[in-house]
């Protein structure tokens, strides 16, 4: 293990900064995953245009191919912790203002676009500042650990428990979903608020420096730095195969296993239960082999996941390979996130972070695309297979990596 792939000796305190950054990030995923869950739902009262209807989610996407990398550059001009709570105070009032809408029958497909592009181009300032705050939260040898609590509080809250209540608010009222999204919204700005971090040193800027110029210093720096690269170039191949993957999975369930919905709920669940494993063990896996090479084993395991998801016609294998994947999928993304914040200069870590980002969920549509095009022209079980070259091809990049 090299000096740079040193892992944790500690474990982030609750008290302080971390548990209040843990909290504000948890209670706006839970928020999140109430309009994610709730929008499409929606969208289909308000037309039967597929077109229309997956275009509130591709919405989701087009904000970090068009300002990912701007969001990044802002990070590291501002006060980090200021940006975070001011955006989710501005999340906050736009998601209260969309539920009185819809509380008052006033909701369209054209509001439904804007909202969800207006709030994921707020989002791109969030997450960048986030992933740039987080090392002046806890020590560096925590930095594993503290991603690994994120990510796995984050899926709980995501995962679990706001879809089966998005049910019970609809009962309420149309509008609850989202009234309870703009809550968490403002507790999550209080909580962001409330922290006492110091911002990392900067040198000043030079004079004359742009946002152009600053953008394209991170995207040198993610080049320069070899191991970043790789491991970039490897996060989008395999975006692009859990695109495809994705995208098609309940066809391949319903469809190619003929497990019906109850089939695909329990692939999907498997995937969160996953998840959440892989949350709790990223860091031991880590200690032992070092960070690049818990990559490589969790893309090496996923390839093999997706082999079997595409050639073996039962509905028991799938929930395996799918429990399996998520558990692998979060060793990939905590020691990932670990790393581009381990290697990256402070004082530029919005923008590294922006442009891994962006590469990365560029990935995505286009795989959703090959996906579609796959199971169309050549059964439904291919886009898996496409997705298990995809994954080969990223977890061989990273050999060379591997000391």
């Amino acid at each position: 293990m090299t000096a740079v792939e040193a892992v944790e000796v500690r474990t982030p305190a609750w008290r302080g900064g971390f548990g209040r950054l843990w909290s504000a990030a948890v209670v706006s995923r839970f928020g999140d995953a109430l309009r994610t869950a709730a929008l499409p739902l929606l969208a289909a009262s308000l037309t039967d245009d597929p077109l229309l209807i997956a275009s509130v989610t591709a919405c989701g996407y087009l904000p970090w191919l068009l300002f990912g990398l701007l969001g990044g550059a802002l990070a590291d001009r501002v006060d980090q912790r200021r940006a975070m709570w001011s955006v989710d105070l501005v999340r906050g009032a736009l998601m209260a203002a969309f539920a009185a809408a819809v509380a008052l029958g006033q909701a369209s497909i054209a509001l439904l676009l804007a909202l969800a592009f207006i709030l994921t181009t707020l989002q791109t300032l969030f997450d960048n500042a986030a992933t740039a705050l987080l090392p002046s939260l806890v020590p560096r040898q925590a930095l594993g650990s503290a991603n690994a609590r994120l990510m796995t509080g984050q899926q709980i809250a995501g995962g679990f428990l706001a879809a089966p209540l998005v049910p019970v608010l609809l009962l309420v009222g149309v509008a609850m979903p989202h009234a309870a999204n703009a809550l968490t919204y403002g507790v999550a700005a209080l909580l962001i608020v409330s922290l006492r971090a110091e911002p990392p040193e900067r040198a000043p800027r030079k004079t004359g420096s742009t946002l152009r110029g600053e953008i394209a210093e991170g995207i040198r720096a993610l080049w320069r730095d070899r191991t970043l690269r790789g491991l970039c170039l490897a996060t989008t191949l395999v975006n692009i195969g859990m695109g495809a993957v994705i995208a098609t999975l309940v066809l391949h369930v319903t469809g190619w296993l003929d497990a019906g919905d109850s089939g695909y709920a329990l692939t999907l669940t498997a995937y969160g239960v996953g998840s959440v494993v892989g949350g709790l063990l990223a860091k031991r896996l880590a200690e032992r082999t070092g960070r690049i090479r818990a990559v490589f084993l969790a893309g090496a395991v996923q390839t093999g996941c997706l082999v079997a998801l595409g050639t073996v016609r039962e509905s028991w294998a799938a929930i395996v390979c799918l429990g399996v994947f998520g558990v692998m999928g979060m060793v990939w993304n905590v020691n990932q996130a670990t790393l581009t914040q381990e290697r990256g200069p402070a004082e530029m870590l919005g923008r590294i972070s922006a442009a891994f980002r962006t590469l990365a969920v560029a990935g995505a549509p286009f795989g959703a695309l090959l996906g579609g095009v796959a199971a169309a022209g050549w059964g439904l079980n291919t886009p898996a297979l496409l997705a298990a070259g995809l994954f080969l091809l990223g977890t061989a990049s990273l050999g060379p990596l591997i000391n």
